[in-house]
C-alpha cells in the first residue's frame, strides 16, 4: 500500500478538524467583538480579525484544491494501464457496456486524415497546432520605483485534427477532444522576438506615459506526429468498432501528456503535497492568531477582575468598613463634587478625584497635573 496513500485519512482528518475550528472560533469571536461594542468587553482587533478571517479563507480553498489533488492522484494509483494492442478489443467487448471508466494508455500519434503543416518550420507536421504573438514591454510601478516587464498575448489560435494513439501491430485508440485534457504541452517547433526600434522622441514619449515597447514574441508549438502520448480517460468501444478515448462522464482529470505514467504521477503527488502544506500553515496560522487573541483576553480578565476587587474595596470604605454611616467628608471630588477623595494617583501622588470618576477617566492621566496613572491606590482615613 502507498505510504502517503495510508497516512491520507489522518491528514485530512487534522486539516478539516482544524479547518472547522478555525471557523467556528472566528465566527465565535466575531460575535463576541458585535457584543463587545456595545458592552464596553474586550473586542479582537482588526488587524486580528482580518488576518484570522485570511487564515480561514485560505486554508478553506487551499485544503479544497489539495483534496481535489489527492483524489486525482489516487484514480490514478486505481487506473489500469493497459498495453495498447489487438487484445484492447477483446477486453472492451467482455466489459460491461464496453466502457473502462478511468485507464492509462500509451502510444504515438498518427493522425486520421491530413495533418496541420508547421507556418515556419518545413516539413513539421503535428496534429495540434498553437500560434502565439506576445506584446513584451517595460511599465514604471510608481511603488517599487523602477521598471517591470510585462506581456500581454496580442493573439492566440490553436488548431487540431483527429488523431489516434497507435501501438503494436497497428492497434489504434481515437482521441475525442485533445484540447480540454490537462497536461497537454505542445513542443516549440518556432520561437522569434521582434524587437522595437525607436528614435529620440519616442524615448520621450516612453518616459511621460511610462511604458517602454521591448517588441513582439512571435511562437508556434505543435504536438507532432509520432509523439508518445501517455492517456488517461474513457476508454469506449464505438458502435462503429472504434476503440475512443474521452474526457470521464464521472468528472475525473482527463490527461494527454508526453510523459511517461510514472513521470506524471509523481508529479501530481508533489502538487498535491504542496497544496496540503499551504492549507496546514495557513490554519496554523489562523490558531496562532486565536491564541494571540485568547492570551489578550485572559490578560483584560485579570485587568478586570483587580478593578472590580478595587470598586468592592471602595465601596466598603464609602460604607464605613462596617453597619455605621459614615459622614460624608468636606473634600468633595473634583470631577463629580458628590463623592469624597478616596484614592490616591501614582505616580505624582495626587489625591482629588473618587474610584469611580477615576474609571471613567478617558485617558489614564491625573486631571491635576496631567501626568500618567501608572497604579492606584485607596485612602483609609481614621
Amino acid at each position: 500500500m502507498n505510504k502517503s496513500k495510508r497516512f491520507l485519512p489522518l491528514w485530512g482528518y487534522l486539516d478539516m478538524r482544524i479547518f472547522y475550528l478555525g471557523y467556528s472560533v472566528f465566527a465565535d469571536i466575531q460575535r463576541y467583538s458585535l457584543k463587545s461594542c456595545t458592552m464596553d468587553d474586550f473586542p479582537i482587533s482588526t488587524i486580528e480579525a482580518v488576518c484570522l478571517g485570511t487564515s480561514v479563507a485560505l486554508s478553506g480553498i487551499f485544503f479544497y484544491i489539495y483534496r481535489k489533488k489527492r483524489r486525482t492522484v489516487d484514480k490514478l494509483n486505481e487506473a489500469p494501464r493497459l498495453p495498447l494492442d489487438e487484445k484492447l478489443t477483446d477486453i472492451l467487448n467482455s466489459t460491461p457496456g464496453k466502457c473502462l471508466q478511468y485507464v492509462v494508455i500509451e502510444g504515438a500519434v498518427q493522425p486520421v486524415g491530413e495533418p496541420l503543416r508547421s507556418q515556419f518550420q518545413e516539413g513539421t507536421v503535428g496534429v495540434v497546432q498553437k500560434l502565439v504573438l506576445k506584446e513584451h514591454k517595460l511599465v514604471w510601478n510608481s511603488l517599487a520605483r523602477a521598471w517591470t516587464d510585462s506581456e500581454r498575448v496580442l493573439h492566440e489560435r490553436i488548431s487540431s485534427v483527429p488523431f489516434n494513439l497507435v501501438g503494436t501491430k497497428k492497434a489504434a485508440v481515437r482521441v475525442l477532444c485533445p484540447l480540454e485534457a490537462s497536461g497537454l504541452d505542445p513542443e516549440i517547433v518556432h520561437e522569434k522576438f521582434h524587437q522595437v526600434s525607436y528614435g529620440f522622441t519616442d524615448i520621450i514619449g516612453q518616459y511621460l506615459s511610462g511604458e517602454k515597447p521591448k517588441g513582439q514574441l512571435e511562437t508556434e508549438e505543435m504536438v507532432k506526429v509520432g509523439a508518445t502520448l501517455t492517456g488517461v480517460g474513457e476508454l469506449i468501444l464505438d458502435t462503429d468498432r472504434i476503440l475512443k478515448l474521452r474526457p470521464p462522464t464521472n468528472g475525473s482529470t482527463f490527461f494527454l501528456t508526453p510523459k511517461d505514467y510514472d513521470t506524471m504521477l509523481a508529479e501530481q503527488e508533489s502538487q498535491a503535497t504542496v497544496w496540503q502544506v499551504l492549507a496546514s500553515l495557513c490554519a496554523l496560522a489562523g490558531v496562532a492568531v486565536m491564541l494571540w487573541a485568547a492570551r489578550r483576553y485572559y490578560h483584560h480578565l485579570q485587568a478586570r477582575r483587580e478593578r472590580d476587587r478595587l470598586r468592592r474595596e471602595f465601596k466598603r470604605m464609602a460604607a464605613g468598613g462596617d453597619d455605621e454611616e459614615a459622614e460624608v467628608p468636606a473634600n468633595a471630588c473634583i470631577i463629580c463634587m458628590s463623592e469624597p477623595r478616596n484614592c490616591a494617583l501614582l505616580d505624582c501622588g495626587h489625591v482629588c478625584c473618587c474610584f469611580s470618576c477615576f474609571q471613567a477617566l478617558p485617558h489614564p492621566t491625573c486631571p491635576v497635573c496631567r501626568q500618567p496613572i501608572k497604579r492606584v491606590v485607596p485612602l483609609y482615613q481614621a
